[in-house]
């Protein structure tokens, strides 16, 4: 039947994908989490710039709330990419948190 050929389908794409996922010596991997940086890194930084502009407009002040905001946004964006970085550069067997019952050595 068209529907077994279509499971047996899904089913192998699934696990080329888990397969690919595990990989973390592929490029395709690298690249992605070069994308996830970029973009962690960018949006706080532009969500900054865009309320201290806002800022400067409606609230002016002896400093520059854009330069301010530009600097805590990167800031976060830094800390956010960190902690994905870190997260996906784990062991993959360690990002399970322990769901198989066992313990450490107490």
């Amino acid at each position: 039947m068209a529907e077994d050929g279509f499971g047996k389908l899904i089913g192998r794409k699934a696990a080329r994908r888990l397969r690919a996922r595990a990989r973390r010596d592929s490029p395709w991997f690298w690249l992605g989490m070069l994308g996830l940086v970029g973009w962690s890194v960018a949006i706080p930084t532009l969500l900054g710039v865009l309320a201290g502009l806002w800022l400067d407009d409606v609230a002016p002040s002896g400093f520059s709330w854009t330069l301010s905001l530009l600097v805590v946004g990167l800031a976060v964006g830094v800390l956010n990419a960190w902690f994905w970085v870190s997260r996906e550069s784990q062991d993959p067997d360690d990002q399970a948190g322990g769901d198989d019952g066992e313990r450490g050595p107490s």
